[in-house]
C-alpha cells in the first residue's frame, strides 16, 4: 500500500503532518511529493523536505493521493498539471482520492466530484457540486474533510478504508482518541 502526499508552498501544515503521520503509524508507505521542488515552505512557515519530486513520480506506484489544503497551498497544488492529471489516473482506475480544507475544491475543478457527496472549508461550499456539513464525508473512492481541526479524523478515515475498523481502533488506542 503506497499514498502520495503531495506539497506545494503554502501547504497547511497540521493537515499534510497529521495525514503522513497516522498513515506512517498504519504501515502505510507514504511519498510526499514536492511541487515543484524538495523544500516546500507551509502556510505558517515550517518548512519540510519531501521524498520526492513531482518529477521524479510514477503514478502507477500509488494506491492513492492525499491532497492538503491551505491557502495558497490548495491553489498552487491545483495550478499544477502534472499533479491534476495523476489525480485523474488514479480515480479512473477507482484508487483513493483524499482531499481535506479547501482542496476538494481542486477535485470539482477536475470533474471528479460530478456526481459525489463531499465536504469542503465552511464557507465555500459553492466551489463544490453536492456539499455537506459533514467533518469527513465518504463516496466511494472520494474522503473529503473540512479543515485543520478535522485531520486526525480524516486521517484515521482514510486508514479505514484501506485497512479496515480493526486497524483503527488499534491506532486509537495507542494515539489516545475517543
Amino acid at each position: 500500500m503506497k499514498i502520495m502526499v503531495p506539497l506545494a508552498q503554502g501547504f497547511e501544515e497540521i493537515e499534510a503532518l497529521t495525514i503522513v503521520d497516522v498513515l506512517r503509524r498504519a504501515g502505510i508507505e507514504v511519498d510526499t511529493v514536492g511541487i515543484p521542488a524538495t523544500l516546500i515552505a507551509g502556510s505558517h512557515g515550517v518548512r519540510v523536505f519531501t521524498d520526492k519530486k513531482i518529477n521524479d513520480v510514477k503514478v502507477e506506484e500509488y494506491d492513492g493521493i492525499v491532497l492538503p489544503g491551505g491557502d495558497p497551498g490548495y491553489i498552487n497544488l491545483g495550478r499544477s498539471t502534472s499533479l491534476t492529471e495523476m489525480i485523474k489516473k488514479l480515480n479512473a482506475k477507482g484508487k483513493l482520492i483524499a482531499a481535506i480544507c479547501a482542496s476538494p475544491a481542486i477535485l470539482a475543478k477536475i470533474d471528479i466530484l460530478f456526481d459525489k457527496k463531499a465536504t469542503i472549508y465552511p464557507g465555500r461550499e459553492s466551489e463544490i457540486p453536492y456539499p455537506r456539513d459533514a467533518r469527513v464525508v465518504v463516496d466511494g473512492n472520494i474522503i473529503t474533510s473540512q479543515g485543520p481541526g478535522t485531520a486526525l479524523e480524516f486521517a484515521l478515515k482514510i486508514v479505514e478504508k484501506l485497512l479496515g475498523t480493526k486497524k483503527v481502533l488499534e491506532l486509537k488506542q495507542k494515539l489516545v482518541v475517543d
